[in-house]
Formats: C-alpha cells, sequence, structure tokens
C-alpha cells in the first residue's frame, strides 16, 4: 500500500509508517534463519465466538485450545459479515467492496466469480517457492473451470466448489459439489473429517525443499447440522438437537485440526510453522442466515458478549474467534489489538518474503508486530462493509453502524465502553457521526457494483428460469 493509497483509505500516513516500521522489523526478526515459515491457515464455517473453549464454551476443542494457551488468541480479529466477503478479502488483501463481492455470497446459479484480475495469496506464495494447497471450502466462482482453485494459484485442491454443501452426500441443492483438483468424484464420509484426513496427507506428503502453504477451510459448524453417529454420542448430555451436532461438528473440526498439528510435529516442520485460526464470520443467530437447510428449532451458535451475528455489521457477525500461533515467534497471551482478515496478506506475504507487486492496492497492513506480541497493530480503522443497503466502520473506540435502505438509520456506539452495542450514542455526538458518515460516503464513492445485484437483475429479466425454487438462486445463508 502506497502513502497515497493508505490516505485514501482513512489510515493515517504516520500510522502506515509505523506499521511498515513494524513489519520490516518484525518480519525480518521472524525470517532470521533465512528460512521462510510454512503457514497452515484454517477457516471454520459459521463458528460462533463463544463456541470455543478458550473463550469459555462447554464445547470442548482441546486442540485449539492448546494452540491459543502456545500463542496469542485474536480478541480483536474481524471478518466480512458472510462467507463469500470473507474468503474474497483473505485471498487478495482487498475489501470486497473494490471488486463487487461485498453483498451476500455467490448463489448456486451464479456466474461470476472472484474477479481474474485480482492477484490472489496462493498465487503470490508461489511466487515465494511455496508449495500451495487448498482443502475444504472455495465459495469463489464456480460456473467455469477458470474460476477453480487450481486456476488461481492453488498446486492442488479437494473438497467443494460452492457453499452450502451436504456433509455426507457432499452435494449442494442436490447437485454433486466434491472435487480433487478440477475432476469430480465420488467418496464416501463426513466431509469434515475427510478434510483433516486430507490436510494431515498434504502435510505427510509434503516435500520438505519447500514451505507449504496450507488453506484448511472446513465447512464445519455450517447447516445442515450434521455429524457421524460417534461424534453425536460424545454430546448426548445436550438435549437441543441441533446445539448437539452443532457441538458435534466443532468437535470434528477439533480432532482434524490435531492431525494437522500431529502430522507437522511427525515431519519436523512444527517449530518453522505459522498457525492461523479463525472463523469466516460470527454464529448464525437469525434464520434468514440459516442457509437453504430447514433448521426446525432455536439455532445454536452463541456469539458471546457481541451483539447479533452472522450477515449483521454488528460485532457478532464480524467479531470472530481467532488465533495465532508459531512456536518461539507468536508470544503466549491473548492479542487485544484491531486485526481485519485483509491485513493477513500483507503478512504472510512479508513472512515468505515476497513482494505484492502483483496486486492491486492493498487495504491490509502487515500486522506481523502485533501477531508476535511485539507491537501495537498499525491499523486504526475497520471497515465492516459498505454495499447500497448499509455499511459501518469503526476509528479508534468509535464504530459507525448506517441502516441505509429505507427507513433509514444511524448508529453510533463506542466499544471501549459498550462491547455488546446496547447504547446508541448517536444523538450525543452529532460531529462523530458525520464523520464516520462521511468516511462511508467516499468509500462509497469508490464501490464497485455489487455482482449479486447485477446477477439478480440478469436472472430476472434476461434469462429463463433456472429452478423453481428461488431459494436456489439467492441463499444468503450459504
Amino acid at each position: 500500500m502506497t502513502a497515497t493509497t493508505a490516505a485514501k483509505s482513512g489510515v493515517s500516513r504516520r500510522a502506515l509508517l509505523a506499521g511498515l516500521a513494524i513489519g520490516f522489523a518484525g518480519t525480518r526478526a521472524a525470517s532470521a534463519q533465512g528460512v521462510p515459515p510454512n503457514i497452515i491457515y484454517i477457516v471454520a464455517d459459521d463458528l460462533g465466538w463463544g463456541d470455543v473453549g478458550f473463550h469459555g464454551s462447554d464445547i470442548p476443542t482441546p486442540n485449539l485450545d492448546a494452540l491459543a494457551r502456545g500463542g496469542a488468541p485474536l480478541e480483536q480479529f474481524y471478518t466480512q459479515p458472510m462467507c463469500t466477503p470473507t474468503r474474497a478479502a483473505l485471498m487478495t488483501g482487498r475489501y470486497p467492496l473494490r471488486y463487487g463481492l461485498q453483498t451476500g455470497v455467490i448463489p448456486g446459479a451464479g456466474t461470476y466469480a472472484i474477479p481474474m484480475d485480482e492477484y490472489l495469496l496462493p498465487q503470490t506464495l508461489k511466487d515465494a517457492g511455496y508449495t500451495t494447497a487448498l482443502v475444504g471450502k472455495w465459495h469463489l466462482g464456480h460456473a467455469k473451470p477458470e474460476f477453480w482453485p487450481r486456476q488461481r494459484g492453488f498446486d492442488q485442491f479437494y473438497g467443494a466448489l460452492v457453499g452450502e454443501i451436504d456433509h455426507f452426500k457432499h452435494s449442494s441443492h442436490g447437485v454433486p459439489d466434491w472435487y480433487r483438483d478440477n475432476t469430480p468424484i465420488e467418496e464416501a464420509g463426513f466431509d469434515n473429517s475427510l478434510f483433516g484426513d486430507e490436510a494431515a496427507r498434504v502435510i505427510r506428503e509434503h516435500d520438505r525443499s519447500r514451505p507449504l502453504f496450507l488453506y484448511l477451510a472446513f465447512t464445519a459448524p455450517h447447516t445442515p447440522f450434521q455429524a457421524p453417529q460417534d461424534y453425536l454420542e460424545r454430546f448426548k448430555d445436550i438435549s437441543d438437537e441441533n446445539r448437539r451436532a452443532y457441538a458435534a461438528m466443532i468437535s470434528v473440526m477439533d480432532d482434524g485440526i490435531g492431525k494437522v498439528v500431529t502430522e507437522l510435529e511427525k515431519r519436523g516442520m512444527r517449530d518453522n510453522t505459522l498457525i492461523v485460526f479463525h472463523s469466516d464470520n460470527g454464529g448464525v443467530t437469525s434464520s434468514i442466515f440459516a442457509g437453504d437447510s430447514k433448521v426446525a428449532g432455536g439455532l445454536p451458535a452463541r456469539n458471546g458478549p457481541y451483539r447479533d451475528g452472522k450477515g449483521t455489521l454488528y460485532e457478532g457477525g464480524t467479531r470472530v474467534a481467532a488465533l495465532a500461533n508459531w512456536p518461539g515467534r507468536i508470544k503466549p497471551g491473548a492479542v487485544n489489538a484491531m486485526i481485519h482478515v485483509v491485513d493477513m496478506y500483507p503478512t504472510i506475504a512479508a513472512l515468505a518474503g515476497v513482494e505484492t507487486s502483483k496486486t492491486k492496492p492493498l487495504d491490509g497492513l502487515n500486522v506481523w508486530g502485533a501477531l508476535a506480541g511485539e507491537e501495537p497493530s498499525p491499523r486504526d480503522e475497520i471497515v465492516y462493509n459498505v454495499d447500497p443497503m448499509g455499511a459501518a466502520v469503526r476509528r479508534g473506540d468509535w464504530k459507525l453502524v448506517w441502516k441505509a435502505a429505507l427507513p433509514q438509520r444511524l448508529e453510533l456506539f463506542n466499544l471501549r465502553v459498550d462491547k455488546s452495542e446496547t447504547q446508541d450514542l448517536a444523538a450525543k455526538n452529532p460531529q462523530k457521526v458525520l464523520e464516520l458518515k462521511a468516511r462511508i460516503e467516499d468509500l462509497a464513492a469508490e464501490m464497485a457494483p455489487p455482482l449479486l445485484l447485477m446477477e439478480a437483475v440478469r436472472l430476472t429479466f434476461y434469462t429463463p428460469p433456472v429452478t423453481a425454487d428461488p431459494a436456489l438462486l439467492f441463499n444468503l445463508g450459504d
């Protein structure tokens, strides 16, 4: 990011220079041995902030808890409020509003993808000599083979292209969705168990002469709430069926993460491996975002003290359970610094020792110093999202939530004293409202048209119907 770009995106020149200094010094220290680290990047799907052991959950997550104890729980780690936008932000280091993926998710009938002129994280890491693998969920474009992971920088791909899949049938809306590389395959088993096994295999067979980037994207605990019977038996004391299956899914994921760590240790790779874990958004608290599955009863996710959940711009939808672990390089202890998922691209690229000159201007900042527990984060702003229906932005402790669709509503919160967003201070702080509203308007002026809305126009007015069920076209919960 240049100084001009940083100023335009609301990052002060002083913060930018501090971030660069921290980043370069920190990454030099991290790479003191001259060997780029392996990167294991793990993403959960719709995991509640409060549904991990290191946040006090009644659902045991011993492997995640061990990583948290030995590393850094990231207590102000932010994502986008939904699946596709978060994954796009990770892959590009840029806010999805820049390229039209800020609204909803790519639906089953969607013909668009993360734009082909974006230079993705695995492409940058391949430039640095990394072997790159994706195990799990893609959800960044499926309509054409050129949109698929193998054509976007991954040497290996195993998993699903679309969003919500049946965890046993491996199908999306009744259509098979299970691939190895570019080839559809049929395979029995619970998808998240298979993902854990596959990730362990990738590590076991990895050529250690090259660094490894493994992106492990679980579909747990996304709907439908399904799990193997032996895992359901672990939670037989939970009377609510949804919560029981949800807990079992998290347990499957945690066991898979344990297999990954064990394999790293067996291969002698653990000491030079950065592990990052987070959810793609908050847990689901509203049925509109629960996916195509018909969920009877209450939704099981718990987002701790944070308001609402997936699909919303409140903290419960965007502040997620997260951690980073690298033995000897990341100090144990919670990191309470603002970090956005877009920051992971430049941070990882710097650790890999590769330039980001092939990318478009990044919104992300190198936050290695904050991850390592050595420096404050250079980030002083969070852009939650901006689209035609609403937006939210945070500067320092102040956060403005703007519901732009009629009836319009503006809410202002001070997160330092009100992390649960219960006290709207807009009427008492009109100047702060104007300041943050102006920032949103500037971002809106730079915004690309949302591709989901463009697709809706195309499907409504320019093509014949392709399905009798509109939920298959525009499913907000995938």
